[in-house]
């Protein structure tokens, strides 16, 4: 059961072969239409995102703020079955309500993550499509930037506590890479992408799990950098997540 929240909207839609429903923050939006959701319709408003993922997000100037248009695709072996289409569990299972209620759970618990606009859905038959709208940071660099570019100028401590903060809140991160971590220049850092996310009672495994995705993608993205160097800087960066951990921070 989802909880009654008065500032969320939900309103249903069609298109010539299914049905969906688009659910919106009432506070920002006045009304939601499934145009909100396809680039084309947004002109020379919208501007695709090269950084990072797998394509399908889109940079949008919305009349309600800069916002970040983000469609949910496939990757590895399950898109060559579909790319962008999934299996029908329920309106509450989308990808997209999920990470919608998800976000702003994790908003209300004061932890830095971009504002969710808007989550749509449309379905046909057993599978559906689902796109996210949400709020853009401004002036933010990746830590796949920061460690590519900085090396040991990388803000690693910072991210330590940061990541340890959304795992004493219970947050799961089912893709902690180094894309999705986030400073500013004033070292002030956000968490992203919250696609299949859980909030768990905080335990070991999940969170090591977590924190072993990081390391890989940290290795993965070093470019001319030596694994001894990246396993340094990540060193850093686990010594500030268990002090900040251990401290109940």
């Amino acid at each position: 059961m989802v909880a009654f929240d008065a500032t969320e909207a939900l309103t249903p839609c069609r298109d010539g072969r299914g049905y969906g429903a688009i659910l919106f923050d009432r506070e920002r939006l006045r009304q939601a239409d499934p145009g909100l959701f396809a680039p084309a319709q947004w002109g020379s408003k919208a501007h695709p995102v090269g950084d990072g993922g797998r394509g399908g997000a889109w940079f949008i100037d919305a009349p309600f703020g800069r916002s970040v248009l983000r469609q949910y695709l496939r990757g590895g072996v399950a898109a060559k079955i579909s790319h962008s289409s999934y299996l029908w569990r329920g309106a509450n299972r989308t990808r997209s309500f999920a990470e919608f209620r998800l976000m702003r759970e994790l908003i209300a618990q004061k932890l830095p993550v971009p504002r969710p606009y808007a989550a749509f859905y449309m379905r046909e038959g057993l599978r559906y499509k689902a796109a996210l709208l949400m709020e853009r940071l401004e002036d933010v660099r990746s830590l796949a930037d920061h460690a590519q570019v900085a090396g040991r100028g990388a803000p690693w401590e910072e991210a330590g506590r940061m990541i340890a903060r959304f795992h004493r809140a219970g947050l799961d991160h089912a893709d902690l890479n180094a894309h999705n971590i986030l400073f500013d220049d004033a070292g002030r850092g956000w968490l992203i992408d919250f696609d299949r996310g859980v909030l768990r009672i905080p335990a070991t495994r999940w969170r090591e799990r977590n924190l072993k995705r990081l390391l890989r993608s940290l290795l993965k993205l070093r470019g001319a950098r030596s694994r001894e160097d990246v396993e340094q800087d990540y060193a850093r960066l686990r010594r500030a997540y268990d002090l900040a951990w251990n401290r109940g921070v």
